[in-house]
């Protein structure tokens, strides 16, 4: 019976579990940690990522626990919306997922309870090296200080954007970004629109975001909102120490954007204020192939980028489609042609991933640089941009995470059958 090792947990780990556990592959999973307790802010599934969940059976459940988005608002200090895109543009019934990633981790764990007698935990373990030996690939790593090695029909490497196993001839590109963000999980904001991510920008020095988050799941009832203040990472570490850097950061927000910072100040803790904050530091990984012979590198490890376009975890679930997918065209029997596996893979991924990982570089710097006529050129481009009926579609696609090309796209219904 064909076994195939995945390295690590996360969204593109999980879900590959369970598409390669569906097709009766038995599947060891690796994880560094001895138990999984995801960190992490609230992420936005958009109508991709939700065609994969829908494909994986899991739609229903994280719509209960998850908070329905219908679009994107983006102000400026003004009060002038320079993004207003909005899901419906891109097709009839489309929204997007609001949920902590404890949920998001939660349901595909829930998932893969199904596929017991085939999914195998190997926590704790961690992984140092790969060979790939032609009939076989072998992982050799640590556990409790003991070595340990194992052979797999194939590995496939889901460990981040911060992997040390990609095949290093594979990597055009790994460096990290001079920005990342603050975030805090809150108490539901009430005083905005619930259905909506807003963000408010000033220049391209100054964004922060507001995401209805949905629940976690044992505390269903308890709404949550995510907060991302934008900053370089040389100031992340420390960020809003006191009581002070307090009121002095909630006078920024309060100068441009007076109803987020009442309620900022009602739900940020006044004598412990960076005990609420954690911090996110992004990586921009390239890669000239994503899986050879035996092996395969999928989800941030293979393409980690800034977040300014909301894919990361979208993609991840991509992948993972796409590597169930290829595999089940590749398979005859118990027999898995590797060559036509990737090839397959390729076709369905690479120019998608080509597509947003180029989008996400040129944008970022709009909203994240130091360069003075970043911002400028954002807000008169921008505010053109919308009132074309075309542009402002194109951008609803390219949000929904749909987008393979600059003229194509996938459908919703291609990914979410089952």
């Amino acid at each position: 019976m064909t076994h195939i090792a995945i390295i690590g947990a996360g969204t593109a780990g999980l879900a590959t579990a369970i598409v390669l556990a569906r097709q009766g592959i038995q599947i060891t999973i690796f994880e560094s940690v001895s138990k999984l307790a995801p960190v992490g802010a609230g992420l936005l599934l958009q109508p991709a990522g939700l065609a994969v969940f829908a494909h994986l059976g899991v739609l229903e459940s994280a719509l209960t626990l998850g908070a329905v988005v219908t679009g994107l608002e983006g102000q400026l200090p003004n009060g002038h919306l320079l993004v207003n895109s909005h899901y419906r543009e891109a097709g009839q019934g489309q929204y997007g997922l609001g949920i902590h990633r404890a949920t998001l981790c939660h349901l595909l764990i829930q998932k893969l309870d199904e596929y017991q007698t085939s999914i195998h935990w190997r926590m704790n373990h961690q992984i140092d090296r790969i060979e790939d030996g032609g009939s076989e690939t072998r992982v050799y790593g640590t556990t409790a200080g003991q070595a340990f090695d194992a052979a797999f029909a194939a590995v496939i490497v889901a460990n981040g954007a911060r992997s040390t196993l990609r095949p290093p001839a594979w990597v055009r590109l790994d460096r990290p970004y001079p920005w990342g963000a603050a975030w805090m999980i809150v108490p539901e904001c009430l005083s905005l629109d619930r259905q909506i991510l807003h963000q408010f920008y000033d220049r391209s020095q100054i964004m922060m975001g507001v995401l209805p988050t949905g629940a976690i799941p044992n505390k269903p009832d308890q709404r949550l909102s995510s907060v991302f203040w934008s900053l370089p990472t040389t100031e992340l570490h420390g960020f809003m120490p006191d009581q002070a850097a307090r009121g002095a950061w909630l006078e920024q927000v309060d100068r441009r954007w007076p109803t987020v910072a009442a309620w900022l100040d009602q739900v940020i803790d006044v004598e412990h204020p960076s005990a609420q904050w954690l911090s996110a530091q992004y990586r921009d990984v390239v890669m000239s192939q994503y899986g050879q012979h035996r092996v395969g590198v999928i989800g941030d490890a293979a393409h980690a980028m800034s977040p300014q376009l909301g894919q990361g975890a979208n993609m991840a679930l991509l992948d993972a489609w796409a590597l169930g997918q290829s595999v089940a065209y590749g398979r005859s029997g118990e027999q898995i042609d590797w060559s036509m596996v990737w090839q397959h893979y390729h076709r369905l991924r690479g120019s998608s991933t080509l597509f947003y990982q180029s989008m996400s570089r040129l944008l970022t710097p709009l909203y994240q640089s130091d360069h003075w006529w970043a911002g400028v050129l954002r807000d008169v481009a921008f505010t053109w941009m919308y009132r074309v009926p075309y542009l402002r579609r194109e951008m609803a696609v390219t949000i929904s995470g749909l987008k393979t090309g600059m003229l194509s796209q996938m459908q919703y219904a291609q990914i979410a059958t089952r």
